[in-house]
């Protein structure tokens, strides 16, 4: 049995873009029974094999069908730990730095090592690559929509467990990265601790939810309550409660006016979509449009858009009221959170209407069409001989250096 062939290896991976990664549990090496477990059963099945009919160095190539932001460290760390585990060599060669927009069909990925100690793995290697790496681009085009605005990342409540939710926010933060690099503020930290480190953080942001208000029995009565045992901490209040968002907002920033002229007050929109902000109709959302950005209305493109325009919800008009109605009265410290279904398409429209949004609570990084997120692993070369099945030569590393040979020549 010979050693894996040498193949050249990325530059290690600068731990600063990494943040939370070397902590997080997903990256936490699994016992062989547990791999076992987890994996196709062919896969064990081909271990066994291979251990029988003797052992071959392979390397596999690992890409996605979409274009995605490359978010491998969750997984380049994975490897490492069950690599040490299992007393084994995994050769890592990261294609794309993390961070870098990557085509459809493009390898992120190249794994060598001994076909019986890799072949097992695929199952989780997939599980940990398609997510984050679709939940980064989202992130990214989210932030750099709204280049000025906060976000939060607020996935937890619509992940199918911890294991999904260290996914989400360690590609949102991939996704921020890129887009902060060309100049947008991005996301700012999550709402948890446990993933706080993945923004650079040691803890989740939040102020209070709706219960608290119903708790409280009106909306600043609950800002009162958590002014008192958290006086240093921002005060951001959700002011849709009782559905009089424009009423109770104006009330809380005259109860608290140092913090409103001390920018350390915000409203937070999260109006029902089934009912259009306080005082605001159809007619009188297009006349706030009309007031403020009336081109914008000329320019939607589909009933969705025109709904995140002028509908029902947190629309543009409504934040455009909202901010109408501070500034009017004296506040215009007070900034402005908005959530409720803030994805690409929303961000996009927002951006484009020029809401006055401050901060962006969102979990919808999160994939919306699941399918997308499938990742593919093919072994390209058997003790350093390419071959892969045809219709799959475009991850063969000769025609991988072929195509960056035409690009430099061109």
């Amino acid at each position: 049995m010979t050693p894996p062939p040498t193949r050249p290896t990325a530059p290690p991976t600068d731990t600063s873009l990494s943040s939370g990664v070397s902590s997080a549990c997903y990256v936490k090496a699994l016992s062989d029974a547990d791999i076992r477990a987890r994996t196709d059963s062919y896969f064990n099945r081909t271990r066994e094999i291979v251990t029988r009919f003797g052992d071959r160095a392979v390397t596999y190539a690992v890409f996605i069908r979409r274009p995605v932001l490359a978010a491998t460290a969750m997984l380049e760390k994975w490897l490492e730990n069950v690599a040490r585990e299992r007393g084994i060599e995994i050769i890592v060669e990261t294609v794309h730095p993390e961070g870098d927009w990557v085509g459809a069909g493009e390898p992120l990925l190249y794994l060598t090592g001994f076909f019986s100690h890799l072949t097992d793995l695929e199952t989780l290697i997939l599980q940990k690559l398609g997510p984050a790496c679709v939940a980064a681009h989202r992130a990214y085009q989210m932030a750099l929509s709204l280049p000025k605005a906060q976000f939060l990342a607020m996935e937890a409540r619509h992940c199918a467990g911890y294991e999904m939710q260290e996914l989400m926010a360690y590609g949102a933060s991939v996704g921020s990265r890129a887009a902060q690099k060309e100049g947008a503020i991005g996301f700012i930290g999550g709402a948890n601790d446990a993933t706080a480190a993945f923004f650079g953080r040691a803890n989740g942001f939040g102020t209070m939810p709706h219960a608290l208000i119903g708790y409280a029995g009106s909306t600043v009565r609950a800002a009162e309550m958590f002014h008192e045992v958290y006086p240093d901490t921002d005060l951001v209040v959700l002011v849709d409660y009782y559905g009089r968002e424009i009423t109770d907002g104006l009330a809380v920033c005259r109860r608290f006016p140092e913090l409103a002229a001390a920018g350390r007050l915000a409203l937070r929109l999260d109006t029902h979509g089934g009912r259009f902000l306080e005082g605001l109709d159809p007619q009188e959302s297009y006349a706030v449009m009309a007031r403020h950005v009336p081109e914008a209305i000329r320019r939607y493109r589909s009933e969705g858009e025109l709904r995140y325009l002028i509908g029902t919800g947190v629309s543009a008009a409504a934040i455009w009221r909202m901010r109408e109605v501070l500034d009017e009265a004296g506040f215009d410290k007070v900034r402005i959170v908005v959530s409720s279904g803030f994805g690409v398409t929303k961000c996009a429209s927002m951006a484009d209407a020029s809401a006055p949004i401050d901060i962006v609570g969102t979990g919808s990084f999160i994939p919306k069409l699941w399918n997308e997120t499938y990742a593919t692993a093919d072994i390209v070369t058997y003790d350093g001989v390419e071959s892969v099945k045809i219709g799959r030569e475009f991850l063969l590393p000769s025609f991988r250096r072929a195509e960056a040979e035409k690009k430099k020549r061109s």
